[in-house]
C-alpha cells in the first residue's frame, strides 16, 4: 500500500519543504493550512505529472476543523503513515502596555492556541488514527514529526508565550514520544534555530543572514527525510543551528535527575500514570 502523510501548515516554509521532500519518496501527501488558496497552488505543482497530493482549509487551533480535515485524510487515503504538525506563528503582544487603559484586558494567547494547542490537536488525531492501523511494511502504526523551536531548550525573555509554547512541545515530544513506543509509534520533533519563514518580516531575515545566524531549512527537512522508514527513533528533539553543515542535526538531552531519588521517583510515575494510555 502507498505511503501516505498528513502535513498543517503545508503551503509555505518548512511545511512546504516537507511536503516535497515526501512526494520525492514517493509518499502521497494531504496537506491543511488555513491559506486554502496557497495549499492548493502546491498541489497543483506537486500533482504536475501524477495524483500525488491533495488539500483542505484548516484552523488548527479548532479542534472541529482539525479533525474534519483529518477525517477527509483518511477517507481520500484509507491510511496515513506520517503526520507532521508544522502549523505555527510567532510572539504577539500578549498584554497590551497601556496603563491608562480601564480595568483589565484579557491577554492574547493566541501563539498558545496555534502553536501548542494545535499540535496537540494534531498529536491526539494522529494517535487515535495509527491505534486503528495494523503496523505498516517497517513495522509501524504510524510517525509523528514535530516543529518547536531552539526557544524549546532556551529562552528569550522578549518571547514568553512563544517559550512557553516551544518548551511545551519539547516536554510532549520528550516524554510521550518515549512511550509511543509500546504502541508500534514514533514522536520526534526538530528544533531549528531560526529559519527563513514568514513568521517575521524580511529584513530581520536580511540581517541575521547578514551576520551568518540563519539555520537552513533544509536542516529541518533533512531530520525528518532520516526518519522516514524503519527508523525506530522516539521522544528525540533534534537542534539545528546556524552551523549545521558543519554540526548536522545534534540530538538534545533533556536536563538530568537531580539525584538518585528523584529518578526514582519519576520511575514510578510511569508506572502510575502508564493505565490511562492502555486500551479500555
Amino acid at each position: 500500500m502507498p505511503i501516505k502523510q498528513k502535513v498543517t501548515g503545508g503551503a509555505s516554509g518548512i511545511g512546504r519543504g516537507v511536503a516535497q521532500m515526501l512526494v520525492k519518496h514517493n509518499i502521497k501527501v494531504f496537506i491543511a493550512d488555513r491559506d486554502l488558496e496557497g495549499a492548493q497552488k502546491l498541489v497543483n505543482e506537486l500533482n504536475k505529472d501524477s495524483q500525488v497530493a491533495k488539500c483542505a482549509q484548516v484552523d488548527v487551533a479548532n479542534w472541529n476543523s482539525q479533525a474534519k480535515a483529518f477525517s477527509q485524510a483518511v477517507s481520500d487515503f484509507g491510511r496515513i503513515d506520517y503526520v507532521y504538525p508544522i502549523a505555527g506563528i510567532g510572539e504577539r503582544a500578549w498584554i497590551p502596555n497601556d496603563p491608562s487603559l480601564s480595568g483589565f484586558q484579557q491577554p492574547d494567547l493566541s501563539v498558545l492556541d496555534i502553536d501548542l494547542t494545535g499540535v496537540l490537536y494534531t498529536v491526539a488525531l494522529a494517535v487515535q488514527q495509527f491505534r486503528k492501523q495494523q503496523p505498516g511494511k517497517d513495522g509501524f502504526r504510524g510517525k509523528i514529526g514535530c516543529v518547536a523551536s531552539v526557544c524549546g531548550f532556551y529562552t528569550c525573555p522578549t518571547l514568553p508565550v512563544y517559550t512557553a509554547a516551544k518548551h511545551a512541545v519539547v516536554g510532549l515530544v520528550r516524554s510521550y514520544g518515549k512511550y509511543l513506543p509500546e504502541e508500534k509509534i514514533t514522536m520526534n520533533a526538530a528544533c531549528p534555530n531560526v529559519v527563513r519563514t514568514n513568521i517575521s518580516a524580511a529584513a530581520f531575515y536580511d540581517q541575521m543572514e547578514k551576520e551568518g545566524l540563519l539555520a537552513p531549512i533544509e536542516g529541518v527537512i533533512g531530520v525528518f527525510e532520516k526518519l522516514l522508514g524503519p527508523d525506530p527513533t522516539s521522544g528525540v528533539t533534534f537542534e539545528i543551528g546556524p552551523n549545521y553543515k558543519d554540526q548536522g542535526a545534534v540530538p538534545r538531552k533533556g536536563i538530568e535527575y537531580l539525584d538518585k531519588e528523584s529518578e526514582t521517583c519519576f520511575d514510578m510515575l510511569y508506572k502510575r500514570s502508564r493505565p490511562l494510555h492502555q486500551p479500555r
